[in-house]
């Protein structure tokens, strides 16, 4: 649909707000626990952003933004390792 909104860009704005929510509440109360959350919502973001990308037909912008993804989730798994 030409000029609304589509599935990516809904996903890019809900997944770009739960992180900013999850880094301000990290911020304003300084527990880490949610920096786990906060990754993992992160890594969401970029994955869309990546997909909108190859969508545009930008492929190496798209292929950052999915190895931001696999980094982003890969940092969450050791957080969550660290952590236990």
């Amino acid at each position: 649909i030409k000029g609304g909104f589509n599935v990516l860009k809904i996903l890019q704005i809900l997944f770009s707000i739960i992180t900013v929510a999850f880094a301000g509440f990290v911020l304003y109360t300084k527990d880490f626990q949610f920096v786990l959350f906060m990754n993992v919502f992160l890594g969401l973001t970029m994955l869309v952003v990546g997909l909108q990308e190859f969508k545009k037909n930008k492929k190496i912008t798209g292929w950052m933004g999915i190895g931001v993804f696999v980094f982003s989730i890969y940092a969450a798994v050791q957080i969550s390792i660290w952590i236990d």
